[in-house]
């Protein structure tokens, strides 16, 4: 089964999906090694881990499709990648959607913000007209060959248009071509409902450490509201942050590398889990013994 196919039924199907944000190949092998169906790219991850910089459209159309494509070889679950503001106007979202097609992605993030765009859960921000969003979205359509490419239309109008324009905008997108509606920086399970029951096909929400949306909500209660896809855009991010302060912090006050050992990675299984038995296993097959000899200083020819 196609990827774009896949990530269609996860949501379409009766369970909530719930896709953390990778920013890397290694983050993404991290959020399918544990345990779920498919990675959502983040925008702001792959910004600051590029440039140092915020989520400011900072990034361009090549970079962005190159970052992906990375993260979509390294693991075997669906991929959605963030297309940001489509990169300009409906002529080169087209260009954008045949990229990121290209490189494998399952789906991608179009928003309604105007560019230069901003983390949904700042303030400041600003929206196109939702026809000029339509006209992206039936361009990338347009562009697609592949019917199931998921389009995951981002509206922020929540905190300038309210409930209703959310449903005004998210219907009018859906009759473009998206497959879902992803509402950004929703506050309430109340605020979600509501836009459930006006919106005619399937729901988005992303959940933000320190964002806007209220971290007591959980899935389950996701789910009973009618929303099909959660993604958890920072988590791994954020996690990832805090654990490289607080060892640095260890090793200046302790002045090497002891008194951390349990919030770091094992030396051993981290080079399995990123594939080196795989190169190990290739040497053996494919280098001559003296080969194997003179690299590994032993007449046995295991590296």
């Amino acid at each position: 089964m196609r990827n774009t196919t896949r990530l269609k039924g996860l949501i379409e199907s009766d369970t909530i999906l719930v896709m953390p944000g990778a920013y890397d190949p290694l983050s993404a092998k991290i959020v399918e090694s544990a345990g779920f169906d498919a990675v959502q790219c983040t925008g702001l991850g792959i910004s600051v881990t590029t440039l140092g910089l915020p989520d400011y459209s900072l990034i361009g159309l090549g970079e962005m499709v190159e970052r992906t494509g990375r993260m979509v070889d390294a693991v075997n679950v669906p991929v959605m990648a963030d297309a940001d503001t489509g990169f300009g106007n409906a002529v080169n979202v087209h260009y954008a959607a045949r990229a990121f097609e290209r490189v494998g992605v399952a789906g991608f993030n179009l928003e309604d913000q105007v560019a230069p765009k901003r983390c949904g859960h700042l303030a400041g921000k600003e929206l196109i007209a939702s026809e000029e969003m339509c006209l992206k979205i039936q361009s990338a359509r347009d562009a697609l060959s592949d019917p199931d490419f998921v389009i995951n239309a981002r509206t922020d109008a929540l905190a300038v248009e309210g409930v209703e324009g959310v449903i005004a905008r998210g219907n009018q997108y859906l009759a473009a071509g998206a497959t879902m509606v992803y509402v950004d920086a929703i506050e309430t399970l109340e605020q979600i409902r509501a836009i459930r029951a006006g919106l005619s096909g399937s729901l988005g929400v992303s959940l933000v450490e320190g964002g806007r949306t209220s971290r007591a909500l959980t899935f389950a209660q996701l789910q009973e509201a009618g929303v099909a896809r959660v993604s958890l855009s920072l988590t791994v991010l954020l996690a990832s942050v805090h654990a490289m302060r607080s060892v640095l912090a260890t090793v200046r006050q302790n002045g090497g590398i002891v008194g951390y050992e349990d919030r770091i990675a094992d030396f051993k299984e981290f080079q399995q889990f990123i594939g080196m038995d795989d190169v190990q296993a290739l040497e053996r097959r494919f280098l001559s013994p003296d080969q194997l000899r003179r690299k590994f200083n032993e007449g046995t020819g295991e590296p």
